[in-house]
């Protein structure tokens, strides 16, 4: 199991992670570590563990937003493949009656130019 070592606000870890995964874990630690600076700027020095956790919660509240439009999306889907069906249905019926409607202005066409042929 590979281990990385990672710094997060001024502080290093050594992590194992899966194999291949060490890329990812150690962009998800750079993200950590920028959001704790950009809150230290905000706030100045309001201890080690009140940063880290309003960090986390920073992280799950966008968490929380991307499930819930995951959500909404996947509602989205389902509700327009349930018309998907509609709409197909409707095209069928639709196309049947053009074929139908062709089909007589063929036979039009035909009786037509057999009038010419026959000059009747």
């Amino acid at each position: 199991m590979p281990q990385i070592v990672v710094s997060i606000d001024g502080k290093t870890y050594r992590m194992a992670c899966a194999d291949g995964e060490e890329a990812h874990l150690t962009g998800l630690a750079a993200d950590l570590d920028t959001r704790i600076g950009e809150l230290r700027g905000a706030f100045g020095e309001i201890g080690d563990l009140r940063i880290t956790v309003m960090a986390a919660i920073m992280v799950s509240d966008e968490l929380s937003e991307q499930r819930r439009r995951v959500a909404e999306l996947e509602a989205e889907l389902a509700r327009l493949g349930a018309g998907g069906g509609e709409t197909a249905r409707a095209a069928s019926t639709g196309d049947q009656r053009l074929i139908e409607h062709l089909l007589g202005v063929s036979d039009i066409v035909e009786r037509l130019a057999e009038q010419l042929e026959t000059g009747r």
